[in-house]
């Protein structure tokens, strides 16, 4: 098997320093370095510690040797596209973030910015931390199976005011949420 550390730690912007400060108990950035490069043996335990300081599951770590991964081969900033010195797995969105759950809103028919045919992968917070979603796009669960999808524009106590994405259409009050889904990717086929 081989171990997809560094790949997780370059995609999470840590050093080898930070992951090893996080590492509980703290050991040495040489002795992540050297787990990282296969050096040194990935045990059950290493692989426990360096999971739970990169915020990942610990499967995350390891991929199987038969299947070719996805590579971030280049950016893409102002000057263009540049090639990375050396390509890194790309590791999926929903592997690097194991602490909250992922719901995933299917758009049928294009409203707003989404377009029909995008996923709108959304990340579920207690109702408590309402007030850090602000003037974000959230799902909120209502009574009988339903939902109210649009733009966090007021929370208080017992209720959230959403704006929903399509334009013309009236303000949404939801009571006392279960839960908040904040969107934090789009999915969206070209």
């Amino acid at each position: 098997m081989i171990n997809r550390i560094r790949d997780i730690r370059v995609q999470k912007g840590m050093t080898l320093a930070d992951v090893a400060l996080a590492c509980d108990p703290q050991t040495t950035a040489q002795t992540i370095g050297r787990l990282e490069t296969g050096m040194r043996n990935l045990s059950l335990v290493w692989m426990n510690r360096i999971a739970a300081a990169l915020g990942v599951e610990p499967e995350t770590l390891l991929r199987s040797e038969g299947a070719e991964p996805a590579r971030i081969v280049a950016t893409l900033g102002g000057k263009g596209p540049e090639a990375l010195r050396t390509p890194i797995e790309a590791v999926l969105p929903n592997s690097l973030a194991a602490d909250t759950p992922w719901l995933v809103l299917a758009v049928e028919a294009s409203c707003g910015e989404y377009r029909a045919g995008d996923q709108v992968w959304l990340r579920q917070y207690p109702f408590a931390e309402a007030a850090r979603l602000m003037n974000r796009d959230v799902l909120a669960p209502r009574p009988g199976g339903h939902f109210s999808f649009g733009r966090l524009i007021e929370s208080t106590e017992a209720t959230i005011l959403l704006l929903p994405p399509t334009s013309g259409q009236d303000r949404v009050a939801v009571e006392h949420p279960a839960w908040l889904a904040v969107a934090e990717m789009l999915v969206r086929k070209l």
